[in-house]
């Protein structure tokens, strides 16, 4: 091992072993979220329910969060060729569009509040609530450490060798648009299915 190598005695780096370990935990959070809302589903207490959703709105939004993963990628790929103009730039999209992604949040939660799916009137407004917003602070956090990582290869605290905290901070990236996926999935279309049958 080199000086100033971060190795495990797995051969891995520990930095890395450890937002595995942590994204890993996450997912037991997210989890537990996801169970409640879909035990809450059909408890509105005469409330809105799923009828309310937007699926082409949310599904432009979706779309938009899971090619941040794309550029995600290719910020990484910039970095480890060197390129830290071109890294910056994806960096600063993957921002962008985590933006956009959170201001299609707000202004859905927006929407469905008029509609009168309020946070606590019903267990299924709770736990959608929660679950959702549980990952949109999720969100909001990796845009944090994007414009952290852009301001950090500014100041030359991060240089074109140290890919690293790229890759560390993709990682968690890809993991916020996963677990959309997953939410997406359970929140959105699984119930819209079910209304069409």
């Amino acid at each position: 091992m080199t000086a100033g190598a971060h190795e495990t005695t797995l051969g891995l780096d520990h930095r890395k072993l450890a937002m595995w370990v942590f994204l890993g935990s996450e997912f037991l959070f997210f989890g537990g979220f996801i169970a409640a809302y879909l035990l809450y589903l059909d408890t509105t207490a005469g409330g809105p329910g799923v009828e309310i959703f937007d699926i082409p709105f949310t599904t432009i939004s979706s779309f938009v969060l899971l090619m941040s993963s794309l550029t995600m990628v290719l910020a990484h790929h910039a970095h480890t060729k060197g390129d830290m103009r071109r890294m910056r730039l994806w960096v600063l999209a993957t921002a962008g569009q985590g933006a956009v992604f959170l201001g299609g949040q707000v202004f859905e939660f927006n929407v469905f509040w008029r509609e009168g799916l309020i946070y606590g009137d019903s267990p299924f407004a709770s736990a959608f609530y929660t679950l959702t917003g549980f990952h949109g602070i999720h969100v909001f956090i990796g845009i944090l450490m994007l414009l952290g990582l852009y301001s950090l290869t500014l100041t030359g605290k991060i240089k074109p060798g140290q890919p690293i905290k790229t890759e560390m901070i993709g990682l968690y990236w890809h993991f916020v648009d996963i677990i959309w996926v997953l939410i997406f999935g359970v929140v959105y279309l699984i119930p819209e299915l079910a209304l069409l049958e």
